[in-house]
């Protein structure tokens, strides 16, 4: 049950951490204050402050392409959820709810570790690295021959 309980806080991080540089955080962020809320006991707008501080931090590494600190951003909301789910086994079933509803196509998605290594040189075009990719388009490449 244990490594059941892990996988989903990893699984809902990574989509909440998703959700943050998305159109619909709004919503996603405040189904997260009102799971943390009564879970941890904590107070709504302390937690929706830190949520938006998670969200600031994000957007800037984004922008700067600073990997390391999208990842800690999501090591700390994989560490909460996790402690939340130790703590109440019985938020499990609300946290697998609140992704079905925030993450578009989230229901019946198998959670699995996914490690990508891209060695041997230089790559000439795109390069996907991805659990799961439904659509990809790309249009011609400028100045490639």
């Amino acid at each position: 049950m244990e490594a059941e309980l892990m996988a989903l806080a990893a699984a809902g991080a990574t989509a909440f951490v998703q959700q943050m540089a998305a159109d619909s955080w709004a919503q996603a962020r405040d189904r997260m204050v009102s799971f943390f809320s009564r879970h941890r006991g904590g107070e709504e707008d302390v937690i929706e402050g830190e949520l938006d501080t998670s969200r600031e931090e994000l957007t800037a590494a984004l922008e700067a392409g600073d990997e390391q600190t999208a990842l800690d951003v999501e090591s700390e909301w994989r560490t909460r959820l996790r402690r939340t789910l130790q703590a109440n086994p019985a938020a499990a079933s609300e946290l697998r709810a609140i992704l079905d509803e925030v993450v578009p196509g989230g229901k019946g998605q198998q959670v699995a570790a996914v490690h990508n290594t891209i060695s041997g040189g230089v790559q000439h075009g795109p390069v996907i690295q991805a659990g799961n990719v439904g659509s990809l388009h790309f249009g011609p490449a400028s100045g490639r021959a």
